[in-house]
């Protein structure tokens, strides 16, 4: 026999085997019970989630001949030819690829005849929200006065485009989605009749990454599964064929843009990136992190509402000391902004990587979360005294007819290094090379020239300073690679705005107005 997939294979073929939709699975029972079955159901809700295979379940069970409390018993004729698709009492209907008024008016023409065998005919239209306008006017009268033997079940992901008229005619069911621990539980019966061994923490994650479908997590679980063949399923073997990210990176980029260290935050996403992982899944993640973050703060008790190991719980209750809720809350806004952006955008890269330097300066916005995060930040500095004291004002200047004097430039030397010289004339190219995120810290960086005669880098805050000087000697080496010469510089950062205007600018001594010589021909 062919190789079935898992979740082909284990289908529920009775109501006892369906998980999670326990609020369907006893209405249509107690209905079958009571001989009050309806004519028309709508099963509505994400993929996933058991609409077809209650839809089968059903109608196996109310031609049943010998039928039980938790389903049909599978073994009559009726079941086997159900079971098997050849019956004609129960036909499945693709409306994605059978949407015309003629496929449906073909429906209509076979309804008219009862069954040969067995009580009903039950047709289960699977995607209707496919169907054309026409193809669903052609369907109502039928729905509003089938014949006695006639069932229809209509499934659907997206219950919105389904026309109201269809909707007034039917029993409506809404699939909720499964819960972590159902589909987990599920997951383990599966493994067990396998003869699979998994960690706990493997399977937990699986069922959490189906996002509530179970038929998601069969199949990641497959997948997972097949990868490793023959060897114990472990978590960090999942993580890797999911393309998921451990926690331990988001520990880290949530400790970075606190601390403020744009490098390190690159870095930590640059390492993301080189492994392959989904930008998108990632950010969303992400936020679902800084949610989990956010619950820890404020709440004494967030460890039921929390999804994670022990180890990462400590993790998160250490970070949420240094961070205050209005920086979450900030962080949480700003990246759920990017996620609808990420869909569409073509460099999803730079725009993430815009977007956590945004989340490192926020300076750069001007709303209360971002205000809250700067004076974190100040009294951050306060306490490690990591700030400058302010100088001592002349008495002239306290007086009403004090004149503002304008910041003076210091004089570059007279003899500058020719190496330096070219760095200069070359720093367009130079600026090129770097990746997008370091040319928005480069904004503003004056060129000048150090005591020792060096190439003398000096950026507007000593924060975007400290990311390149980490960096140094790279720096260097592409500098010296553009200008053909080996070059050492110097970076630092200006302690004040009058301090950077007085920094002397190297370019503007090389800035040459092309002259343009006109011939005159006869």
């Amino acid at each position: 026999m062919s190789y079935q997939a898992l979740y082909r294979k284990f289908r529920p073929q009775t109501f006892h085997d369906v998980k999670g939709q326990d609020h369907i699975v006893t209405t249509l029972k107690n209905q079958i019970k009571s001989g009050r079955i309806g004519h028309a159901y709508l099963f509505c809700g994400t993929r996933g989630t058991g609409k077809t295979t209650i839809a089968k379940i059903f109608a196996k069970l109310v031609n049943c001949e010998n039928p039980g409390e938790d389903g049909p018993c599978g073994e009559c004729a009726m079941c086997q030819a159900i079971q098997s698709g050849s019956s004609m009492n129960v036909v499945e209907i693709d409306a994605a690829s059978n949407n015309r008024v003629d496929d449906i008016r073909t429906v209509i023409e076979e309804v008219q005849y009862s069954p040969s065998e067995g009580k009903y005919k039950v047709y289960i239209v699977d995607e209707v929200h496919m169907l054309s306008t026409s193809a669903f006017n052609a369907l109502l009268k039928t729905l509003e006065e089938p014949p006695s033997y006639l069932i229809f079940i209509l499934a659907t992901t997206e219950v919105h485009k389904i026309p109201l008229t269809i909707l007034s005619r039917c029993q409506r069911y809404d699939f909720k989605r499964i819960s972590v621990e159902t589909i987990a539980g599920r997951l383990k019966e599966l493994l067990v009749k396998e003869g699979i061994e998994a960690e706990e923490k493997a399977i937990n994650y699986i069922a959490k990454a189906a996002d509530g479908a179970m038929r998601d997590g069969l199949s990641l679980l497959e997948q997972c599964v097949s990868f490793y063949f023959g060897e114990k399923l472990t978590y960090e073997n999942v993580l890797k064929i999911l393309g998921a990210v451990d926690q331990t990176i988001y520990h880290e980029l949530v400790q970075a843009i606190s601390e403020n260290k744009v490098h390190e935050v690159i870095r930590v996403l640059d390492e993301v990136a080189m492994q392959g992982k989904d930008l998108t899944q990632f950010t969303n993640e992400f936020v679902w992190y800084l949610r989990n973050l956010l619950l820890v703060k404020t709440s004494e008790e967030a460890g039921d509402m929390i999804d994670t190991s022990a180890e990462n719980l400590e993790e998160l209750k250490r970070l949420s000391k240094q961070v205050e809720a209005e920086m979450i809350f900030r962080y949480i806004r700003v990246l759920s902004e990017t996620c609808n952006q990420l869909r569409y955008a073509t460099q999803k890269r730079v725009l993430l990587e815009v977007t956590l330097i945004k989340l490192c300066r926020p300076e750069m916005e001007k709303d209360y979360d971002s205000l809250v995060n700067r004076i974190h930040n100040l009294e951050k500095k306060i306490e490690e005294g990591n700030f400058v004291t302010a100088q001592a004002v002349p008495p002239q200047l306290m007086t009403g007819d004090a004149v503002k004097e304008k910041p003076v430039k210091k004089e570059l030397p007279k003899a500058i290094p020719e190496d330096v010289k070219e760095a200069a004339k070359n720093w367009d190219l130079i600026y090129r090379q770097f990746e997008p995120s370091d040319q928005a810290m480069m904004t503003g960086v004056k060129l000048s020239v150090g005591n020792d005669g060096r190439l003398l880098l000096v950026f507007p805050d000593e924060v975007s300073a400290g990311c390149f000087a980490e960096n140094k000697e790279q720096l260097e080496t592409m500098i010296s690679n553009q200008i053909g010469k080996q070059i050492q510089i110097d970076i630092r950062g200006a302690k004040s705005r009058q301090e950077h205007d007085e920094i002397p600018e190297l370019r503007d001594l090389f800035k040459i107005n092309d002259k343009v010589n006109i011939e005159f021909v006869d």
